[in-house]
Order: C-alpha cells, then sequence, then structure tokens
C-alpha cells in the first residue's frame, strides 16, 4: 500500500508518473468510508472498508486509472425487511488529464489524483434499487404483517373464502 493524502483517502500521489508516457504504477488502496456511499435503501456505510486495486499508467494527455473497488453494503430486504449486506465489486477506467478542458471530466491537480467522485458513481450506480435477501424471498402475510418464510411453516395455509359456502359440507370422518 502506498501513501494516500492524510485528509482524503481519495487522493493519490502520481508525481512519479506525471509526463513519463509508458510508465506504471500499481497500488492497493485500503480505507474505512470516511462518509456514506449511497442514499437508497442499500448504501456502504460510513466506515466500511474499502478496498481500491489501482493502475495507473503515463499518457501524452494525462494519467489513465484502472481501478477494481470492493466493498460491502447494507440495507434491508424489500420483501420482508431483514437486514441484508452485499459485496460490492465494481471496475472503471478514467483518463485524468493534465490540462482541465471541456471535454474531459477529471483532471490531474497538484500532481494528484482524486477518485471519489468516479469511486462514488461507480459504487452507488452498482447498488441494487430494491435489494432482497434471497432471490426467492416470499414477504410479509399482508394480512398479519409477519414473515411469509417462517410462518408457512408453522401454521396450514388459510382457507380460501370463496370455498366458505362448502364448509357445512365437510366430514370429519375421511372415507365417509
Amino acid at each position: 500500500m502506498h501513501a494516500v493524502s492524510a485528509t482524503n483517502p481519495f487522493v493519490l500521489a502520481v508525481h512519479d508518473l506525471v509526463h513519463r508516457p509508458g510508465e506504471m504504477r500499481e497500488r492497493t488502496v485500503s480505507f474505512a468510508a470516511p462518509e456514506q456511499l449511497g442514499e437508497g435503501i442499500a448504501h456502504v456505510s460510513a466506515g466500511t472498508a474499502v478496498e481500491i486495486d489501482v493502475r495507473l499508467e503515463g499518457l501524452h494527455e494525462g494519467i489513465l486509472v484502472t481501478a477494481d473497488v470492493h466493498t460491502t453494503a447494507s440495507g434491508e430486504c424489500v420483501r420482508c425487511l431483514d437486514p441484508v449486506t452485499l459485496p460490492v465489486e465494481v471496475d472503471f477506467q478514467e483518463l485524468f488529464a493534465y490540462s482541465p478542458d471541456e471535454a474531459v471530466d477529471f483532471a490531474v491537480r497538484d500532481d494528484h489524483v482524486d477518485l471519489e467522485p468516479v469511486v462514488r458513481d461507480a459504487v452507488v450506480l452498482s447498488l441494487p434499487f430494491q435489494p432482497v435477501c434471497r432471490p426467492d424471498c416470499p414477504g410479509l402475510d399482508p394480512s398479519t404483517g409477519e414473515k411469509l418464510a417462517s410462518s408457512a411453516e408453522d401454521q396450514p395455509p388459510a382457507p380460501d373464502p370463496r370455498w366458505a359456502a362448502l364448509e357445512g359440507f365437510r366430514t370429519d370422518h375421511p372415507g365417509e
């Protein structure tokens, strides 16, 4: 792991690559997320471990950053409301130009690249809009509010009200 800005862990020094086309460095940066990423049901909480495997390549026009981001999102299942933790693995590639231009979104500033907006966008866009604890989660019973997964094993299914008129014909003795 190489030096990271003391104030912002997303900022990486690239002075050894600036204006050196063909030079490349690989780094692994690990830190606790300084603030929450995402505002939806699933989000990466502040303090969650974030690991970025990054490759920095010097080009004529700037620094090409290729990275894999690994972290964990938390939230709750939209069907049964149980807590959910989801692994987040995203990658991105972005050019940080030497001279700011309208055509380029990111620039090298003071021999540093700031990965925060790129990482934030990649992570937030990868989070599920409606996370579930498992793909076949049955959710909650609409009448009782209990989890269907646990109540279905304990109780027989409720009779269909459309058959209520036939209840009087039911016999308690099989075979009669």
